[in-house]
């Protein structure tokens, strides 16, 4: 395979370009095809206009957005759709525009609202292989997507043995009721099971396990509250502390990296306090209130986010779930503010918290623990892999890299 074979043609040659078909959140029924607007898959239909594969750019508010869908699809009127193929692979068509979406991005026609033209993308002249490099082409890079999206279901399946398992033992207290009956707690072992009480008690939330107690979180550590230093001065910026705000809090329980770092010079300009890593942070304001996540390394947060500092005989993995699980009921507790709704640091720092005796937390810590160290690692790998495919795509879209080169890569990395 080689660059010569690449031949000289247009975007609209190669791929047809169909402006979305309009629909109302009202004339949507219930069903499980996907309604793909310029940010995505925004809502689900129990119709599809359009057969799968499918790639679809983001027309009008995200312009240079690119999807790839591969069940039957409605594309909203928001974006364009590849309405003919053209004979080309459609994987490979979905990174090519992934290569050019940052020139999709600079291409709005729109006034208040960016808006893409399709007559003005199918007349760009681009350089284009033929049918056999496209797939190996798009064989590699999907290879990186493929492993990205196993990884991503791995954690979600880890993350939710944590939550059953949490909500069994602490919210429903299925072990303490099987015990009323003289029941063995089911997939339990004798010695956990131990560590229930077999009745219930009267107390301020409600019946709780009998010598369980209630804490608030100012007792479980120190309570912290973000900054942020002025983004006007540029010293304050670019640094190696992370700065965490609600949008980086978003589809992960840990947090490691950033959008944006500060500088010494900047946490000093706030008299901001470092959050250590295994620290919990809470967004506590506005549509992000409830958002929970665990901090990894140390990190400064901004105003809108409420940090505990966990004591360290405490259950950190308890803490996060217990939290985690609340989300309307924090939501519910928020005052302070008219327009947009804010949980304050007194406000959160009384919210109460149900404790087990200290053996069955670290018990179930155990358990936790073990599952997110492994959904660590599954992270840890997803941002390499993504990486090196983002390297690797603009490089083997214009010929820079040859795909027995990539081809090597992969087999290191993947």
């Amino acid at each position: 395979m080689g660059y010569e074979r690449w031949f000289e043609t247009t975007i609209g040659e190669q791929a047809t370009l169909q402006r979305g078909i309009d629909i109302t959140k009202a004339q949507q029924n219930p069903g499980k095809v996907p309604v793909v607007s310029s940010s995505g898959i925004s809502s689900y239909h129990d119709t599809a206009p359009i057969t799968s594969p499918g790639v679809v750019l983001g027309r009008k508010g995200v312009v240079g957005s690119v999807y790839y869908i591969t069940q039957d699809y409605w594309p909203h009127d928001t974006t364009l759709w590849v309405k003919d193929f053209h004979g080309n692979y459609p994987r490979f068509v979905y990174y090519f525009f992934k290569s050019i979406a940052s020139r999709l991005s600079t291409m709005d026609v729109g006034s208040a609202n960016p808006t893409l033209n399709r007559n003005h993308v199918h007349p760009i002249k681009i350089l284009w292989p033929p049918l056999d490099e496209q797939k190996a082409i798009a064989h590699i890079l999907g290879t990186f997507d493929d492993k990205i999206e196993l990884n991503q279901q791995m954690n979600r399946t880890l993350e939710a043995i944590a939550r059953a398992i949490f909500k069994s033992w602490f919210i429903d207290f299925d072990p303490v009721r099987a015990k009323m009956d003289q029941r063995q707690p089911a997939g339990m072992d004798a010695e956990t099971a131990a560590l229930f009480p077999d009745e219930f008690e009267d107390s301020p939330l409600g019946k709780i396990p009998k010598g369980w107690e209630i804490l608030t979180l100012g007792d479980l550590g120190k309570i912290v509250t973000g900054k942020t230093p002025s983004t006007k001065i540029p010293e304050y910026f670019g640094g190696d502390v992370p700065f965490i705000t609600p949008t980086d809090m978003d589809g992960r329980k840990g947090i490691a990296e950033t959008a944006r770092y500060l500088t010494k010079q900047g946490v000093q300009a706030v008299r901001s306090i470092v959050v250590p890593g295994g620290s919990i942070a809470v967004s506590c304001i506005g549509s992000n209130m409830g958002k929970v996540i665990y901090i990894l390394k140390d990190s400064v947060t901004n105003q809108q986010i409420n940090s505990i500092i966990v004591n360290d005989k405490f259950s950190k993995e308890y803490l996060y779930y217990n939290l985690s699980d609340r989300r309307i009921e924090l939501q519910n507790m928020a005052g302070g503010g008219s327009a947009v709704p804010i949980l304050n640091k007194s406000h959160f720092s009384a919210i109460e918290i149900l404790i087990p005796n200290l053996v069955l937390l670290n018990r179930f810590d155990k358990i936790a623990h073990y599952l997110t160290v492994k959904n660590f690692h599954n992270d840890k790998h997803t941002q390499a892999l993504s990486s090196i495919r983002d390297t690797l795509l603009p490089k083997l879209l214009s010929g820079e890299i040859r795909v027995k080169d990539a081809e090597k890569i992969v087999e290191e990395v993947v």
